[in-house]
């Protein structure tokens, strides 16, 4: 039999009844009932049931009866309806079978390490190791569908509005961008090294200079950083970026993509515009610069309250110039002592926390030890402060604002999971915007770019650079889902001269600026229009809008936790013969 397949294991419907047809795929299941032997056969599309009757077909029974489990095959015969009491409405293909005349094994296969079945329950170990396995279960096939057409509806979304796609290098120069850079070194330059690009940044800024002011590729990136849940060392990221624009155009474009995505893919709509909030709301309000805002439980300051109080501890924090912040739990007070003391502070301590104070609402007054230490009044502000109501735990951290933040937003997390206070398919799109240009970096004393160098200062801060550069606001955004910061972008600087002023801020001086930058300044001076993008991480949403816990689950052969692919055994030694081609030893 060489013919080639007519359908796919998931096409044949009762409409088809009576043609011949030619299926091509993997036996995932084989029975045999009194003579007749049944195959369940699989590929990417779907499953279609095969019969083979000594009767009408005997050579093909006759293999048939040699068939195992992920043997592939070649199957030709007649599509004839299911008997009544037969037909498998779990199955697209359900109603049908085909009645098999002629049967070809392509290929035998061993057995499996594990079934081959959305139930099985198998380690990532042993998933990673036979990837290539792992991939022909239905979940792990379906993960990387609805990746393509993810990818796809963004592409139909920014083709349309006028984006062309540019490949940019992977072989680069290495900069500092953040994380390290993977390095390769240069067999014809010994002693000379191109990167991996973290990003294609300083590339897509050039191809703005070039006039293509409408710029998008789904880059592979690739930092040397260590991987969790949410981050592999290479990954793929949706990067645009557009000439002639402000921070609304940008937004508005991705907002735009992410609606024909969740439109497109799964038949949801989102509403736009995606709410804004700015960096020191979020800080404020929520303890982090990527809040989820599916539920309330809003941190509140009672700084002034505590420090005003009797309770030592939260006087000496404030006296020391720290503050103090809490949040209301609603039905919190349902948690014993044991649960807020032992539990909750030990959760809280993982962030930096020393301690935790609590007190609960019972009856519009507040118990516990510490309520003990304020007055009516202030009692009445804090309920007031933190909207508390019967039934209500009210938790506290005293300590420098970057811990307080970190704990009680992490805590906030925690338990608006635990209570549950929001619905878990709910998809809450936000921005977050204005952040800082600049954190401190203690350990060099400068200023530090808080996203990368080449962002650009508020206009009404650009005066703030020298005179107070910790106070000046960038034309930064990040986008964020259910708490997960899916991307991030930021207008530009095109001029030459402010970029040479963010360099000196951090201590990059023009001859470093030059040697490491020195093609970008150059081509600023070549009438680089105002521009900006923003970036946002492919792997990240699809894991998201899938509702998985682990990003590995959406890539097609993810490394682990350890940076490490146990398909190939990458990373791996290299011989004697290339160290020396490439002027190398160990």
């Amino acid at each position: 039999m060489r013919a080639k397949r007519t359908h796919n294991c998931g096409e044949l419907r009762a409409e088809h009844a009576g043609q011949e047809a030619l299926l091509c795929g993997w036996v995932a299941s084989w029975r045999d009932h009194g003579g007749l032997i049944f195959i369940d056969l699989r590929d990417r599309y779907g499953m279609t049931q095969v019969v083979f009757s000594p009767q009408r077909a005997a050579e093909a029974h006759r293999i048939a009866s040699e068939l195992r489990s992920e043997y592939v095959i070649a199957v030709r015969g007649e599509v004839n309806r299911r008997p009544g009491g037969m037909v498998n409405r779990q199955l697209p293909t359900g109603e049908i079978e085909l009645d098999a005349v002629e049967l070809e094994i392509l290929n035998p296969s061993l057995t499996p390490p594990f079934a081959i079945d959305e139930r099985a329950e198998v380690t990532e170990e042993v998933r990673l190791k036979h990837r290539y396995l792992d991939l022909r279960r239905p979940p792990m096939r379906d993960h990387l569908v609805k990746r393509h057409e993810i990818i796809k509806a963004a592409r139909d979304h920014l083709f349309e509005q006028g984006f062309i796609e540019v490949e940019t290098p992977c072989l680069t120069k290495s900069t500092p961008e953040g994380a390290r850079d993977f390095v390769v070194p240069s067999r014809l330059y010994h002693g000379s090294f191109y990167a991996l690009p973290q990003s294609p940044q300083l590339f897509k800024q050039l191809l703005m200079v070039a006039g293509f002011d409408k710029y998008v590729q789904f880059a592979r990136c690739y930092r040397d950083e260590d991987p969790r849940a949410h981050r592999q060392v290479e990954h793929t990221q949706l990067d645009l970026e557009m000439s002639f624009v402000d921070s609304d155009d940008i937004i508005a474009v991705a907002e735009g993509a992410l609606a024909r995505i969740c439109k497109a893919v799964f038949d949801h709509e989102v509403a736009l515009p995606f709410q804004r909030i700015t960096w020191h709301e979020a800080m404020r309000l929520y303890g982090t610069d990527k809040p989820d805002l599916r539920f309330g439980m809003r941190l509140a300051d009672i700084t002034d309250l505590a420090g005003q109080s009797e309770f030592n501890v939260f006087r000496s924090v404030v006296e020391k110039g720290g503050i103090v912040r809490g949040i209301c739990a609603p039905g919190g007070a349902k948690y014993t002592r044991r649960e807020i003391e032992a539990d909750m502070t030990e959760y809280v301590a993982r962030f930096g926390a020393k301690g935790l104070a609590w007190m609960k609402l019972d009856g519009g007054k507040l118990t516990s030890s510490l309520a003990k230490f304020f007055s009516e009044p202030q009692q009445a502000e804090i309920i007031r402060r933190l909207d508390a109501g019967d039934g209500d735990l009210l938790l506290f951290i005293a300590d420098k604002e970057a811990t307080v933040c970190q704990a009680l937003g992490e805590l906030r997390l925690h338990l608006g999971a635990e209570l549950e206070l929001y619905d878990p398919n709910e998809l809450r799109f936000e921005w977050v915007v204005d952040f800082p240009m600049f954190g401190w970096n203690e350990e060099e004393q400068r200023p530090d770019p808080l996203h990368h160098p080449f962002t650009s200062p508020l206009d009404e801060d650009l005066d703030k650079l020298e005179t107070a550069p910790l106070e000046a606001r960038a034309k930064a955004y990040d986008v964020v889902l259910n708490g997960t910061e899916l991307g991030g972008g930021s207008i530009r600087i095109h001029r030459q001269d402010v970029q040479q002023r963010v360099f000196n801020l951090i201590k990059i001086d023009e001859q470093q600026a030059k040697s490491k930058f020195g093609f970008l300044l150059d081509a600023l001076q070549y009438g680089a229009p105002p521009h900006g993008g923003i970036a946002i991480g492919i792997d990240r949403l699809v894991m998201l809008l899938l509702r998985l816990d682990t990003i590995r689950d959406v890539i097609a052969f993810p490394k682990t936790q350890r940076g490490q692919c146990l398909l190939t055994g990458a990373p791996s030694g290299i011989s004697p013969k290339q160290l020396k081609e490439l002027g190398l030893k160990l």
